[in-house]
């Protein structure tokens, strides 16, 4: 599908994790097709920066940046609400916010940072913004997810990961939670034409290694020069979910490549899903 084709004029769209990288390129694909959107950053230069720029290039000023840290739980409510406050339907949602942790941290909340941002901020976020997606559908949520997810392994014993913490191991099991959570909550959606499905934008040239530093950084920087894509290659098969009427009524799928594709065989254990989503209501309320 040539996604440049599909206009999407009077349509209002959340991107997060929105001033580099994937979710930029996101923001700015998406306001080329005439869509209302709103970025989220944690940081404000970077937000002013981004909007700026945005609606520069598209010509589009309904481009917005929200200030938020997703990894903090009273930031994503705070977000949640503002952005209630300001408009009164949603019809995409791109949770895309994420990052790796060289060594264990630990959000205001007290969990462990990577599956704190990674995967609680889509599942609250989302969750706060159900009855809007509702009011608005048809409607789309976009979890933006990862091949490593293949390689993560989520003791539900061992969710603080204070012991046997690996900077890779931790990020695994924040991918492999995305896919569970979209699966599981696509069941809870079926009937209300909200569809909800993942997605691996594949390996892109972003900076989301950075954080962790070192030799990580360094290793990744080399991958991204001899066989990274630009993160508007990686971002459009977030566009072809966001707009593409090909996938209307598609939901929990995991896709790569404008394709819907198998992933992990554990994504689909309805008991690891329904488990992951009682964990996750519980480490949020």
């Amino acid at each position: 599908m040539n996604t440049k084709e599909q206009n999407m004029k009077g349509k209002v769209c959340l991107v997060t994790g929105a001033t580099a990288g994937i979710g930029q390129a996101t923001v700015m694909l998406l306001a080329e097709r005439g869509a209302t959107v709103i970025g989220v950053g944690r940081n404000s230069a970077k937000n002013e920066y981004s909007t700026k720029i945005i609606q520069e290039k598209t010509g589009n000023s309904a481009v917005e940046y929200m200030l938020a840290d997703l990894s903090s739980q009273k930031e994503i409510r705070a977000l949640a609400q503002g952005f209630q406050d300001k408009y009164d339907r949603l019809d995409v949602l791109v949770n895309n916010a994420g990052a790796t942790f060289g060594e264990r941290l630990e959000s205001v909340d007290g969990i462990e940072m990577t599956f704190a941002l990674n995967h609680l901020g889509y599942f609250l976020l989302t969750n706060l913004l159900a009855d809007i997606l509702v009011t608005s559908r048809p409607s789309r949520v976009i979890n933006v997810s990862s091949s490593l997810h293949r390689l993560g392994k989520l003791d539900f014993d061992n969710i603080p990961f204070k012991e046997g913490y690996a900077r890779s191991k931790a990020y695994q099991r924040s991918k492999l939670a995305n896919i569970g959570f979209t699966y599981e909550m696509a069941r809870r959606f079926s009937n209300n034409d909200v569809t909800i499905n993942a997605m691996n934008p594949g390996l892109v040239a972003t900076n989301v290694g950075e954080v962790a530093g070192g030799v990580v950084a360094k290793m990744k920087g080399v991958v991204d020069k001899i066989a990274g894509l630009t993160p508007e290659e990686g971002a459009q098969t977030i566009i072809y979910l966001a707009a593409s009427p090909d996938v209307a009524g598609v939901t929990g799928r995991y896709f790569v490549k404008e394709k819907s594709v198998p992933s992990a065989k554990t994504t689909y254990d309805l008991g690891f899903c329904r488990q992951l989503w009682n964990l996750s209501e519980s480490l949020v309320a």
